[in-house]
């Protein structure tokens, strides 16, 4: 069965069976809008949007696992403020000769995610289309503050919760043709597995988000387009300096040495600028005993006089990372 041959209340109610309603939903799918709990003073929003062919690829992926990718990152912004995500809506275009199935097993994967992190999935659209799109907004909360990505001051520990570079390599080792696309066998891919697996549906650290929050973190975000990118970020908004130290990333290097064989590269340049593994990057205080499972990757220092904010390796400036229009 093709989309095409059902109207679209018949579509959404096969959609609704595999989504969860969530402990916050007063009102879910079924009228303009879904109406959730809110008892906090304020809520986080977020939104992102998959493309196919762009952000996934239906010959790489399963549609179980392109839903739960396109839940973890929505989920990761949510708990890179400190939070919890209470609801989730999606909106999909559709090509119409999609299967009916393909539709309903993406729904499945997303709503296993949302489930597991406690959110209700409360409504969306659906829109004929070329290409598969899958788009995303996530509401959450938080009984702290939330936490900004500004607060970094000099002499913090710079700290990684979740993994780094697995992501990048599971893409390049798909591009290159090193795995086989159709495989989907942790044993086969051998070790391999693990890129191959984060990149098709990361597990965010989500746990992380509100412990750190409640350990007093100066600033937090989640890793999405590199931990260069992401951290370059960080310092700009703090006007401070990160001093990455390659030590403390020899972890996820070792990790990463059987994707790095495979590929004839250096397995650093995917922890430093590979993205989509969606740890959470953070700033501790100074002396501080670094929350389970942070781990420390660097230091912040204070900006020179007439100096930039910036990321160091080992005392050398470095950028780079994944930018949407400038590859």
């Amino acid at each position: 069965m093709r989309v095409r041959d059902l109207d679209e209340s018949e579509l959404i109610s096969l959609l609704t069976a595999v989504l969860p309603t969530g402990e916050r939903t007063i009102l879910g799918s079924g009228d303009d809008c879904a109406f959730v709990a809110s008892p906090e003073a304020g809520f986080l929003v977020t939104t992102d949007i998959l493309v196919g062919g762009e952000h996934f690829r239906t010959d790489w992926s399963s549609p179980d696992e392109i839903g739960a990718r396109a839940a973890a990152q929505n989920l990761a912004d949510v708990a890179a403020m400190g939070g919890r995500t209470s609801s989730l809506v999606v909106s999909l275009v559709l090509p119409p000769d999609t299967p009916v199935d393909w539709v309903v097993a993406l729904a499945a994967g997303f709503g296993e995610r949302a489930r597991l992190a406690g959110a209700g999935v409360v409504g969306g659209d659906l829109s004929s289309g070329g290409e598969v799109v899958v788009s995303v907004t996530a509401q959450g909360w938080t009984h702290e503050t939330p936490v900004l990505r500004s607060g970094a001051r000099p002499g913090d520990i710079l700290a990684i919760a979740g993994t780094l570079g697995r992501s990048g390599a599971g893409l390049e080792l798909l591009s290159r043709g090193l795995v086989d696309p159709a495989c989907h066998d942790a044993e086969v891919l051998g070790d391999l597995a693990e890129a191959v697996t984060t990149y098709r549906a990361p597990i965010p650290p989500l746990e992380a988000g509100p412990t750190a929050a409640a350990h007093d973190v100066h600033a937090m975000m989640d890793v999405s387009d590199g931990l260069v990118m992401d951290a370059g970020r960080m310092v700009r908004a703090s006007g401070v300096i990160a001093e990455l130290d390659p030590a403390l990333l020899a972890p996820d290097v070792r990790a990463l040495e059987a994707p790095a064989r495979a590929c004839g590269r250096p397995a650093l340049d995917w922890v430093l600028f590979g993205g989509e593994d969606h740890p959470m990057l953070a700033a501790f205080p100074p002396r501080v005993v670094l929350p389970t499972p942070f781990r420390a990757i660097g230091v912040i220092g204070a900006v020179e006089p007439e100096g930039l904010p910036r990321v160091r390796l080992d005392g050398t400036d470095i950028s780079g990372g994944w930018d949407h229009f400038r590859r």
